[in-house]
């Protein structure tokens, strides 16, 4: 199966989900998303979803000035950005059972 195309499917609610437990900047959410087990998630992807879900107007930013080289943006989840994870965490939790019990009945035979 190609998780590239799934990935393409959840990638605002990863994000979100991510950005739930802690503000972060663009590579860090990046890399936390790997950690989790989506080790295939592209780095233009979660930029680009990133400036889509702000512009959409359910993250806030700020930058924070790093001595490691340029300042970094920081993300974070705002009440939008709240509501729409609940709503999309609880589609996904729909979707999920339902697959899984199409799949129960594959695995039965």
């Amino acid at each position: 199966m190609d998780t590239t195309q799934l990935l393409k499917g959840v990638l605002d609610l990863a994000v979100l989900a991510v950005l739930d437990r802690s503000d972060s900047y663009g590579y860090d959410v990046v890399r936390r998303l790997r950690e989790a087990g989506l080790e295939d998630v592209g780095d233009a992807s979660v930029y680009g979803t990133l400036r889509r879900l702000f512009k959409a107007g359910a993250l806030n930013s700020y930058v924070v000035p790093s001595e490691e080289g340029p300042h970094r943006k920081y993300y974070g989840l705002n009440d939008s950005g709240r509501t729409m994870l609940a709503r999309s965490a609880k589609t996904w939790g729909t979707f999920a059972q339902t697959m899984n019990d199409m799949l129960d009945d594959v695995e039965k035979r």
